[in-house]
C-alpha cells in the first residue's frame, strides 16, 4: 500500500501544476511581454496612455488588499499582494474550488482512503496547494526586489547628482530597471504625476512589499522632504547600508539554512506521517478508537505538535 503515499505526493505536485497552468494560459502573454521591459513600459508600448496604466496598475495592486472580508480567500490576501498575481480573489476562490474537486476524484480512484478523510484532504489541498503556489510567487517577487534595490538608490543618487530632481530621478529607475522594482517605481512616477505625495506614494509601497529597506528608503525621503537636506549624500549612505545588510543576511541565511530545514521536517513529518498512515491503511486506528483515552490522547498529541511548531520555529528564526 506504499504507493498511495506516492500518488498522494504526485496529486499534491498535479495541484500545484495545474495552478501555475491555468496562471500562464490566462497570463502568459503579458507575463512574457513584461519580462523584455518591465509591465508598465510593457502596457504602454502597447499604445495605452499614461492614465489608462496607472489605472490598470492600480487594478492589480489594490484588488487583493480590498478582500480581507472574503472568506477563505482573506486567508491568501497578503500573498496574493505581495507577489502581484493578476488572477481576481474571486478567480482565487474557483480556483481552490476546482483543485478540491481535482484532489477529491483522484483521492478517491486511486487511494482506498475513506470519503471523510479523502474530503479534509482535498480541502487542504485545495486550500494549501494555492497557498504554496502564492506564497511562492511572492518570496521570489520580494527576493528580487530586494536584490534590486541598491541598485535602482544607486540609480537614484547619480540622477540627483546630475541635477534632475527626485521624481525625474524615480523616473529613470522606472525606465530603466525591470520588475517588479520597474513598475512599482513607475507607479509611484504616475502617482506624483496626478497629484499624490512622493512621499506618501512611497510609504503605500513600503506597506505594500513590506521590506525593512524598502521602509529605510521612503523614511529617508520623507524626512528630507520635511527637514532639507542633501538627498543624494542620504541615499548613497542608505545603499551601502542596503548592500551590507543584505550581504549580512546572506551569510546568515546560509548558517541558519541546515537548522531551519530541520525545524520544518521535524514540525511537518507528524502530521505528513497521519495523513500518509489514514491514506495507506485508513482502519489503523481502529482498535484503538474504542478506548477512554482516545480523544485525551489525541487532543494532547495534536497539542503538543502545535506547540512543537512555534518551539521550533522560535529556535531557527535568528534575528540580525
Amino acid at each position: 500500500m506504499g504507493y498511495q503515499a506516492i500518488i498522494f505526493l504526485l496529486i499534491f505536485i498535479g495541484v500545484i501544476l495545474i495552478v501555475e497552468g491555468l496562471y500562464l494560459m490566462a497570463f502568459g502573454k503579458t507575463i512574457s511581454n513584461a519580462k523584455t521591459l518591465n509591465r508598465r513600459l510593457a502596457l504602454l508600448e502597447q499604445g495605452k496612455d499614461q492614465e489608462e496604466v496607472l489605472q490598470t496598475l492600480r487594478k492589480e495592486r489594490d484588488q487583493h488588499r480590498r478582500s480581507l472580508s472574503l472568506p477563505i480567500v482573506s486567508i491568501l490576501t497578503k500573498k496574493a499582494a505581495q507577489a502581484n498575481i493578476q488572477f481576481s480573489p474571486r478567480a482565487l476562490f474557483m480556483i481552490m474550488i476546482f483543485v478540491a474537486i481535482f484532489s477529491f476524484i483522484m483521492l478517491s480512484f486511486f487511494t482506498s482512503a475513506s470519503p471523510t478523510t479523502c474530503g479534509i484532504v482535498a480541502v487542504i489541498l485545495g486550500v494549501g496547494g494555492v497557498y504554496y503556489w502564492l506564497n511562492s510567487k511572492a518570496k521570489k517577487r520580494i527576493s528580487d526586489f530586494e536584490e534590486q534595490l541598491p541598485d535602482a538608490v544607486d540609480l537614484v543618487v547619480r540622477s540627483l547628482k546630475v541635477g534632475h530632481p527626485f521624481s525625474s530621478a524615480i523616473n529613470v529607475v522606472a525606465a530603466e530597471m525591470p520588475d517588479p522594482i520597474g513598475s512599482e517605481f513607475g507607479i509611484i512616477a504616475d502617482e506624483a504625476t496626478y497629484g499624490m505625495e512622493v512621499t506618501e506614494a512611497l510609504n503605500d509601497m513600503a506597506d505594500r512589499i513590506d521590506l525593512q529597506d524598502v521602509r529605510f528608503f521612503a523614511v529617508a525621503v520623507g524626512i528630507q522632504a520635511r527637514s532639507g537636506g542633501n538627498l543624494a549624500e542620504i541615499l548613497d549612505g542608505l545603499s551601502k547600508i542596503i548592500r551590507a545588510r543584505f550581504k549580512l543576511f546572506r551569510r546568515v541565511r546560509a548558517i541558519t539554512a541546515e537548522a531551519k530545514w530541520s525545524g520544518w521536517f521535524l514540525s511537518v513529518f507528524p502530521f505528513g506521517a497521519l495523513v500518509a498512515i489514514q491514506l495507506m491503511n485508513p482502519n489503523y486506528y481502529d482498535a484503538i478508537k474504542e478506548s477512554v483515552i482516545y480523544v485525551p490522547g489525541a487532543i494532547f498529541v495534536i497539542a503538543m505538535l502545535v506547540v512543537n511548531i512555534f518551539v521550533m520555529r522560535a529556535m531557527v528564526n535568528i534575528k540580525v
